[in-house]
């Protein structure tokens, strides 16, 4: 048998919350019974536990769970790593590209699990500046590296569809630990980030 992906719900989860979007959809002004909006309230039910699954996911066990000693001390860097999430202040989408690097201190991890753990606090309400922190310290608490660093580049649609409505705009945070506060160990973190290695 081939491989199948499985999404799993809370089926109270959804009961309650999709009577909160009919809800919605009412105050808005739609009728919640013209056939397109039927299905409606339990689609976006089930959508935003998906898009929030990060709540119910323990990073440090990720990590933990594809952790090796290895005596190397090289930089390693997994970069252009996709992620969404959302905003917590109007529950819009920001999404962009996520650069990890550590340099391993007599650990190091499977290297899916960095990917992964950016997906742990990208699906919760989130800021970006705490995601990046987020991302950061929970890499730095378990690998006990000689440093850490995260850079995230973002695009919110709180800023593109609403409010200022700045179609161009994105947004740059950083955290860097121990040798990534060097600026010479930084700056070769930067410029790798940014090279078009083939």
């Amino acid at each position: 048998m081939r491989y199948k992906k499985v999404e799993t719900y809370d089926a109270k989860v959804v009961a309650e919350t999709a009577k909160t979007y009919k809800s919605i959809l009412k105050n808005i002004g739609e009728d919640v019974d013209r056939e397109g909006l039927l299905k409606t309230p339990e689609r976006a039910s089930k959508a935003m536990q998906f898009l929030t699954h990060g709540y119910d996911l323990d990073a440090e066990s990720i990590l933990r769970g594809a952790m090796f000693h290895e005596e190397g001390s090289e930089m390693v860097i997994v970069k252009n790593i996709e992620l969404y999430s959302l905003c917590e202040h109007h529950m819009l989408p920001f999404y962009g590209k996520a650069h990890v690097a550590y340099i391993p201190n007599g650990k190091i991890v499977g290297l899916s699990k960095i990917p992964r753990i950016v997906d742990v606090f990208a699906r919760r309400l989130q800021v970006q500046e705490r995601l990046t922190v987020e991302i950061l310290d929970v890499i730095e608490k378990v690998l006990e590296p000689l440093g850490v660093a995260v850079v995230i580049e973002a695009n919110h649609m709180c800023m593109m569809m609403r409010g200022v409505e700045k179609q161009n705009s994105s947004t740059t945070t950083s955290a860097f630990k121990g040798e990534f506060e060097n600026h010479r160990t930084r700056s070769e973190f930067m410029k790798l980030v940014t090279a078009d290695l083939k």
